[in-house]
């Protein structure tokens, strides 16, 4: 078993990226193996690990079909509609309130 070549933060040979630099391009890993991995240091807790896949193997992003993009529409108005007033927050409901702000405000109101 090969273990993977690892690069301190910021000096990561050219022609390899992470997810988020692969997609700032316009490509995706694209089923690649993981090529390198680059460690940021942290105090208190171990290294914090990115994976970096090889630019030249990467493919081009697939593009949003319509179905697609109304299904994402449709999830992201379930995430921000509240489940108790039914109205929509403007925002994602968090969840570990369960609900919007407003009504997770009259609920602790309510017990107190």
């Amino acid at each position: 078993m090969a273990t993977l070549p690892v690069y301190r933060w910021h000096l990561a040979p050219e022609g390899l990226a992470t997810r988020r630099q692969l997609r700032a391009l316009g490509l995706r890993p694209g089923g690649q193996d993981v090529a390198a991995e680059v460690q940021r240091p942290r105090r208190r807790r171990g290294p914090l690990v990115a994976y970096l896949y090889r630019i030249d193997l990467a493919r081009p992003v697939r593009p949003m079909t319509p179905a697609r993009q109304a299904a994402l529409a449709k999830a992201m108005t379930a995430r921000r509609t509240c489940p108790t007033c039914r109205r929509d927050a403007g925002y994602c409901i968090p969840r570990s309130l369960g609900m919007c702000v407003p009504c997770s405000d009259q609920d602790i109101e309510s017990a107190a």
